[in-house]
């Protein structure tokens, strides 16, 4: 098993960034975007970031709600983005929506939608439950044209990490819902919009920590989970395990900062490196003083070699 030492690459200029990041996406050369969810733990209000790795400047676009994903377009003020219950195109230069948005229906007050993945030129996403208690979250397909996603399945209470992949010429869900503290696989019927049923292929039930970001590794052998821990421990870890086993390939530490909410791999330098997000949310101040790179970005070497270009999602003409 391979042992990484992750470092800090970012430190949030602010309380309100430091809160919550996630969903880390390259967004071109040595630049990467990443949303706050929150800005505060009684705010309702977040933002996208556009980070430039090599001089440390930040962009930030303030959103009216809190987002839970933000993937770049072929327009570069475009993000493919879901926040509170509506999910669309969003220019965040303008704070408007581009063409027609979806809005979750039929979901329980106190839900919101949080991590997605890219499926075609939409999204395939999830909700959680902010008070992180009750199943009444679910899973959702949305399409450019849709202004109400299709539902896929209920049941989650916080639906995290996800990835498609295909095999033998069919598609596959890789998704988590955090308290189940399982990876598991559904098959994806895209023509006819349906989930089939889950089989487990990572258990992490020993595990202290909670799985959230999942990224998968090139060869498609092998997926990288983010754990966030609520403890109050020295280090945040991110977890490479084998989709065929399940087993344990490698680990990168986070120092001072336990709470590690989602990953990236992408080339800087010419090298595929592990990006990583951390967070302070929940923390007293006691223990931000004991995990001072809390609500860091951290960047990790790998042994990766060779990633596909990143993906744009082109906006519909």
């Amino acid at each position: 098993m391979s042992e990484y030492q992750a470092e800090v690459v970012f430190r949030p200029g602010s309380d309100a960034l430091a809160y919550l990041p996630e969903g880390p996406c390259a967004d071109g050369p040595g630049q990467v975007s990443w949303v706050a969810i929150q800005h505060g733990g009684d705010t309702k209000e977040g933002s996208v970031n556009i980070l430039d790795l090599a001089s440390g400047e930040n962009r930030c676009h303030t959103l009216p709600g809190r987002p839970g994903f933000a993937f770049p377009t072929d327009n570069p003020s475009v993000f493919l983005t879901g926040f509170e219950r509506k999910v669309g195109f969003f220019d965040v230069e303008s704070a408007d929506w581009v063409g027609a948005f979806g809005e979750v229906e039929g979901e329980e007050e106190g839900t919101i939608i949080n991590d997605g993945v890219i499926c075609g030129n939409g999204v395939l996403f999830g909700t959680k439950d902010v008070a992180f208690a009750d199943p009444k979250a679910g899973l959702y397909l949305w399409l450019p044209g849709m202004k109400v996603p299709v539902h896929l399945r209920g049941g989650q209470t916080c639906s995290n990490g996800k990835v498609i992949i295909t095999r033998a010429g069919e598609s596959f869900l890789l998704d988590i819902d955090t308290p189940t503290k399982m990876v598991v696989e559904y098959p994806l019927d895209l023509e006819n919009q349906r989930l089939g049923e889950p089989r487990t292929v990572v258990d992490l039930q020993e595990v202290d920590a909670y799985p959230d970001g999942m990224v998968i590794t090139p060869d498609g052998q092998s997926v990288i989970i983010a754990m966030y821990n609520p403890n109050d421990v020295e280090a945040g870890e991110a977890r490479q395990h084998s989709l065929t086993n399940g087993e344990l390939e490698a680990t990168w530490k986070t120092p001072g900062s336990p709470r590690v909410t989602c990953p990236l791999l992408m080339e800087v330098s010419g090298k595929v490196v592990l990006l990583l997000t951390t967070a302070v949310e929940h923390m007293t101040e006691e223990e931000q003083a004991r995990h001072p790179n809390a609500g860091c970005l951290f960047q990790g070497a790998t042994s990766i070699e060779g990633l596909a270009a990143p993906i744009r999602v082109e906006l519909p003409r």
